[in-house]
């Protein structure tokens, strides 16, 4: 039993020190720093909710240097921020695991510049398909962490025993644990926010509320949908005005993905489907009739 713990023990210290490297602190709030990941060229990666400014960002390597960083962009909803750090230099080359396994080890690797890099050992506690999160961001899975996150982990690595990168630690998504956003969300931010300072979302220019579909208009209609979106106001000027969308139109359906909440609509917004012609299946009036919108892109709020 101690060779065994002995070998785990060290096969824990020496994938620390191959990842450590990686991993840096991120100078950009008040009282304590984040951590961050060199994921490309002059690249790093962190979690938005630690960005409190915008400039004077800081960055402190492994070797105790520090750099300037710049921010390029930030997804409030996936909780990620790319930050340009010229001086940084090419990635090292990292293995992505795109599929965690419930139960398998994940290892939290953070750094602060007083102490250097710190680690956490803990477990995938849950694993989910899609997800959508309190902020309003997309992520391909939910990745909850049994392993302590400290202050600065939040942007820093998490892996697996074989030192496969699961994605970035953030203790800002989930109010009961520290989570993983997955590295395959991380990559497909990153090249968003490199290309615009932002993630795209497709756009409709509706308000809506969720409203029930009474038995008889369901049997008349053969529907499947037990709720429907109710318009409750269409935007002058806007995608759906231009397709005819009418204030009480009752939505069903987009391209074939039924409607049924608020969610649901979010979802199929997303930046893929923008510049597209979708397909709208409508109550009016008792009757079912279609609309083709072409989705926009969702104007970008002021800071």
């Amino acid at each position: 039993m101690e060779t065994v713990l002995s070998s785990f023990s060290n096969e824990l210290s020496n994938l620390v020190q191959r990842i450590s490297p990686s991993v840096v602190a991120v100078h950009a709030r008040r009282h304590f720093p984040s951590s961050g990941m060199h994921w490309g060229p002059d690249l790093v990666v962190t979690a938005d909710h630690t960005i409190a400014r915008e400039e004077d960002i800081r960055v402190t390597l492994a070797d105790g240097k520090s750099l300037t960083g710049s921010l390029l962009g930030r997804d409030p909803g996936a909780d990620l921020a790319a930050l340009k750090v010229p001086g940084l230099g090419p990635a090292p080359a990292m293995n992505i695991q795109d599929k965690p396994v419930l139960g398998e080890f994940a290892l939290v690797i953070g750094r602060s510049p007083d102490s250097g890099a710190n680690a956490s050992l803990g477990i995938i506690g849950a694993v989910s398909g899609s997800w959508r999160t309190w902020r309003g961001g997309r992520l391909e899975q939910y990745i909850r962490l049994d392993a302590m996150l400290y202050p600065n982990s939040s942007g820093g690595a998490v892996v697996n025993s074989r030192g496969s990168i699961l994605g970035i630690a953030t203790s800002a998504l989930s109010r009961v644990a520290g989570l993983a956003i997955p590295a395959a969300d991380v990559t497909r931010v990153t090249k968003e926010l490199l290309e615009k300072g932002y993630v795209p979302q497709g756009y409709l220019g509706v308000g809506v509320y969720p409203a029930a579909i009474p038995e008889s208009l369901k049997s008349k209609l053969s529907l499947q949908n037990a709720t429907g979106i109710l318009i409750l106001n269409v935007e002058k000027g806007g995608p759906a005005e231009r397709a005819g969308v009418l204030l009480g139109d009752v939505l069903i359906s987009l391209d074939s993905t039924p409607m049924e909440k608020i969610e649901d609509l979010q979802t199929f917004c997303g930046s893929g489907v923008i510049g597209k012609s979708v397909s709208a299946r409508i109550i009016r009036g008792g009757a079912l009739i279609e609309k083709s919108i072409v989705a926009g892109e969702r104007p970008q709020k002021a800071r």
